[in-house]
Formats: structure tokens, C-alpha cells, sequence
């Protein structure tokens, strides 16, 4: 919004002229979807408190610390980080980009999805929200729409199809099945966010470093001639969703400064399928959807832990681990809840510097 009401004075004002770098807008989204979360923060915990008398429901079959130290720790913080990263994103990515709509769709839609499952919750006083076929359904609705603008935009040499790390100008044509597999990331990304989010600070965190790498990746995808330069394919109109990731990453700080050990609130579905969601837009957006697979590995393990876990008990009626999902296995062999969190978080930088890697090894 920003760029499109001031840069029709840019020549007469030439400060103004900052509004067209992609950089400067990317810091300023930063900076308001920060200040957002940490003015309205307080405030709205207090206000979510007052309307959720016993806080989030607390598994049963969960760790047994969790009921001593996170019983009453009200939910639905991500209603916070989503009002905080919308209204910065709309200041500062000029509202002709075509690709900001279908992101913020996503992240809009699988918010309001989260939301009804942890209104339902809090409601029954239970651990079980919306099943998960409600969910997985209302998502595919949202994620085919999104699947089918995406594709629209894209370039035409890039439609349907996947390019692959570590390989200069390598498309794997999908036809068709690149709708369902677009779909595919989005809400698999969402839903494994979901997973991972089970100790404090351990979700948001990783969310926060996936967003720093792919504002990278628009950014590069979005300009000729660092794409060029890094034989990375040219996605016209993705830079700006670095602004966007921006905004997400500044409300993702501002939400850690309240969700930091011990927190005050926790995300909950509303947060975290908005998140996953979203960053699994923007990868579809520039076509890196298997970079968000290495970048988000620590999710990717999360996810596939519950798989492994739930495939083993119906197949031979055993675990593999204590619990499921992995962060839960090392709490049961008694691991410090602060030990799990630094060491998920660096097992994540770590992920994200291989798949930036991706950019120069071809």
C-alpha cells in the first residue's frame, strides 16, 4: 500500500524513491510487524486470558511436566502473529503483485481453519478439535485455488513443473499431477509446523530461519539477473514476497518475545497451520518447493516420526519411540525442555545453510 500511495510523488520527493527497493520495504515490514506484536501483545494475552479460563487443554497421554508447567497458558496466539504480518504485508508490498494474494490466502484460510480448531477445544475442554478429515478438507479447498493461481502466474516454461537442488535449469514436468503435488506442499508444510509446535519456542523459531532463507530465494527468483547469474530459474513478481516474509518474520519475533520459556501464550493451530501454510506458498510461488523440504527438514522429521510411530503400533502393536512427535521421545528419556528447543533450533540453521547452498552448487 505504502509504495503504491508515495512513489506517485517520488519525483518530486526524492526520499521517496527508497519505495521501490525491495530491501528497504523487506526491513520496514521487519520493523512494523515487530513493533505490532510487542505493543498489542500484552494487552491481548491479558484479553485471551479473561476468555479462556483454564488456558489450552493439555494432553492426557502427553509428558507429564506439561501439566504442571503448561496448564492455564492460554492459546490462540497466533491470531496475534497473523493480524501483526497481514496489516504490515498490505503497508508494505505494493498491492499490484499478483503473487501476494494466493500467499495470503493460504495463510488467511488455514489461520481461520487453525482457529476453529482451537475454539473447538477450548469449547469442550479437550485435546480434540475439528477432525482431521474437516480440516484436511477445508484445506484443499483453499490450496487448490491457490495450486491453480499459481499456475497461472508462473511463466509458461515453468508451468507444471519441479525444479530440482543442485541442478542448473532441471524441470520435472508433472503435467497435471503438479496441481495435487502444489497442494501437497502447502498443506503438508502447514500441518507439519503443526507437529513441531509442542515446546515453547521450539516451532516459531525454525518458522522464523525458513522465512529468512526463501525472502532470500523470491528475492533472487525475482530478479533476472541474480537468477541468471545463479542459474536459478527467473520467477518475475516473487521479489516483493520477500517483503512478505518479512512481515511474517517480524511477527514471528515479536510473538517469541512473549512465547520464550516459559511462555505466555502458545500459537496454537491458529499459528501454526497459517505459517506452514504460508511458507509452503511462497515455495510453490518460486518454484522451490523441494528446497522447503531440506530448509524445513527439522518439520519434515517431526512429521515423519508420527508417521513411523503410528505405521509400527498398527502394524506390529509397537513404538518406535517413547512418543511421538520426536521432541516428545527425548522429553520421556528426560531431556530438559530447554535442550530440546536450542539443539531443534540449531539442527535448523544448519538445514537452512545447506538448502541456501542449493543456490551456488550447480
Amino acid at each position: 500500500m505504502l509504495p503504491d500511495l508515495l512513489l506517485v510523488f517520488a519525483d518530486d520527493y526524492k526520499i521517496l524513491n527508497l519505495f521501490r527497493y525491495i530491501t528497504f520495504r523487506t526491513g520496514g515490514a521487519i520493523i512494523t510487524a515487530l513493533i505490532l506484536c510487542l505493543m498489542f501483545g500484552e494487552r491481548f494475552i491479558m484479553w485471551l486470558k479473561k476468555h479462556q479460563a483454564e488456558g489450552q487443554p493439555i494432553r492426557s497421554d502427553g509428558p507429564e511436566t506439561h501439566i504442571l508447567t503448561k496448564a492455564g497458558t492460554p492459546t490462540m496466539g497466533g491470531l496475534l502473529i497473523l493480524g501483526s504480518f497481514i496489516l504490515a504485508t498490505l503497508l508494505w508490498v505494493p498491492l499490484s503483485n499478483q503473487y501476494l494474494w494466493p500467499v495470503l490466502l493460504i495463510a488467511s484460510s488455514f489461520g481461520v481453519i487453525g482457529a476453529t480448531d482451537d475454539w473447538l477445544k477450548l469449547k469442550r475442554r479437550s485435546s480434540d478439535g475439528m477432525s482431521g478429515r474437516q480440516k484436511l478438507f477445508f484445506q484443499m479447498i483453499a490450496a487448490l485455488l491457490a495450486s491453480l493461481i499459481f499456475i497461472q502466474l508462473s511463466p509458461e516454461s515453468l508451468r507444471y513443473g519441479v525444479a530440482v537442488p543442485f541442478f542448473k535449469d532441471t524441470l520435472i514436468y508433472l503435467g497435471l499431477i503438479y496441481v495435487p503435488f502444489a497442494m501437497l506442499v502447502m498443506i503438508g508444510a502447514s500441518n507439519a509446523v503443526n507437529l513441531t509446535d509442542g515446546l515453547d519456542g521450539l516451532a516459531i523459531v525454525p518458522v522464523i530461519i525458513v522465512a529468512t532463507c526463501f525472502g532470500l530465494i523470491a528475492y533472487l527468483s525475482g530478479n533476472i539477473q541474480f537468477a541468471s547469474y545463479l542459474q536459478i530459474h527467473y520467477v518475475p513478481g516473487t521479489g516483493d514476497l520477500a517483503t512478505l516474509l518479512g512481515a511474517l518474520i517480524g511477527a514471528g519475533l515479536g510473538f517469541l518475545w512473549f512465547n520464550a520459556p516459559p511462555a505466555k501464550v502458545f500459537m496454537g493451530d491458529t499459528g501454526a497451520l497459517a505459517l506452514g501454510g504460508a511458507l509452503g506458498a511462497v515455495s510453490v510461488a518460486t518454484r522451490h518447493e523441494l528446497v522447503l523440504a531440506i530448509a524445513g527438514g527439522l518439520f519434515v522429521l517431526e512429521t515423519i516420526s508420527v508417521i513411523l510411530q503410528v505405521t509400527s503400533f498398527k502394524l506390529t502393536g509397537k513404538r518406535i519411540f517413547l512418543m511421538a512427535p520426536l521432541h516428545h521421545h527425548f522429553e520421556k528419556k528426560g531431556w530438559p525442555e530447554s535442550t530440546i528447543v536450542i539443539r531443534f533450533w540449531i539442527i535448523s540453521v544448519v538445514l537452512a545453510l545447506i538448502s541456501l547452498s542449493t543456490l551456488k552448487l550447480r
